[in-house]
């Protein structure tokens, strides 16, 4: 009835990802699905602390914050 605590994914800081990522992109019937396009923040960022970006005629606000996060806010 106890969890197997060496079972629990590992955080990977290099990535910013867990073990679990792994599994993210298997379907249900074990077929992997396609990947996602990956763009980096710093290419999005060039430099600056915040950035705009035009989405259906609305304009959002990409910022980094001092820890390093992302905020998207419209």
């Amino acid at each position: 009835m106890y969890a197997n605590l060496a079972a629990r994914p590992q955080f990977n800081p290099t990535s910013g990802e867990n073990a679990n990522g792994v599994f993210q992109g298997l379907m249900a019937n074990g077929a992997v699905a396609q990947s996602l396009a990956s763009v980096e923040s710093r290419d999005l960022l060039k430099g600056q602390k915040a950035v705009e970006i035009m989405h259906n005629g609305c304009v959002y606000r990409l910022q980094n914050t001092k820890l390093g996060k992302l905020i998207l806010t419209k």
